[in-house]
């Protein structure tokens, strides 16, 4: 199975500009449990593992860079910029530069189901790929990629808005004009300890962006943020 797989697998390299030493763990790291379950590969060489160590890596380097070039700000300022700039729905957004859906080894009914979609299956494998280069390259590499693809200014910007349905409002009606703005269910899914929204943001009757979060304001706030990215 390896040598299936691995040989695709230099694009990845190429798109994050790093060349693994030891191929299996990136291999690992691009394979969702539904992947290994339906294969029967060990359960310890899904991602999961990788995913685990890779959100520590994230955690320490987002924090670092936070505190040396904000170091006006407050704990609780800097942790929820932190929270904003490692979330699900960033992480997912930061993944389409290095193309990482395409990459990701699902079992079929995974894929079938729309899972390289998925935010919280594909920030799950960035997770584990900054985990798996950490391990191979250490530090120095992993927040490398880490900077140019996370802490870009771009999204720096967007986890220094502390509210971003006011801040949309904002940016939709500095032109003087009344404009309408409407967040919508798209979907609900799951059990009630465990609950995931779908929301859209329309403005003025266009949908400007989808958000998910485990309650409704989670994802409206989700959804206004990917309209403010957008360009809004």
């Amino acid at each position: 199975m390896n040598e299936q797989y691995l040989g695709r697998l230099t694009d990845l390299e190429k798109n994050i500009g790093y060349t693994f030493k030891d191929k299996n763990l990136l291999l690992e790291a691009v394979t969702h449990s539904s992947f290994a379950n339906e294969r029967k590969i060990n359960k310890l060489r899904c991602n999961e593992r990788l995913e685990f160590l890779g959100d520590a890596v994230l955690e320490i380097i987002s924090s670092d860079y936070l505190f040396r070039r904000f170091a006006d700000l407050p704990e609780g300022k800097l942790s929820k910029m932190r929270s904003a700039l490692v979330c699900e729905p960033a992480l997912f957004e930061c993944s389409h530069a290095i193309k990482l859906s395409d990459f990701i080894l699902l079992g079929k009914g995974e894929d079938n189901g729309g899972g390289r979609e998925k935010p919280s299956v594909v920030s799950d494998a960035f997770e584990a790929l900054i985990g798996a280069v950490y391990l191979d390259g250490g530090m120095d590499e992993a927040g490398r990629i880490i900077n140019k693809y996370i802490l870009t200014k771009e999204q720096i910007k967007a986890a220094d808005i502390s509210d971003s349905k006011s801040y949309l409002q904002e940016l939709v009606q500095k032109d003087g004009q009344q404009h309408s703005i409407e967040y919508n269910i798209l979907s609900e899914t799951g059990p009630e300890h465990d609950k995931k929204f779908i929301v859209s943001v329309v403005v003025d009757g266009i949908e400007k962006g989808r958000g998910e979060g485990k309650n409704k304001k989670a994802a409206e706030k989700s959804a206004a943020m990917q309209a403010i990215k957008s360009g809004m």
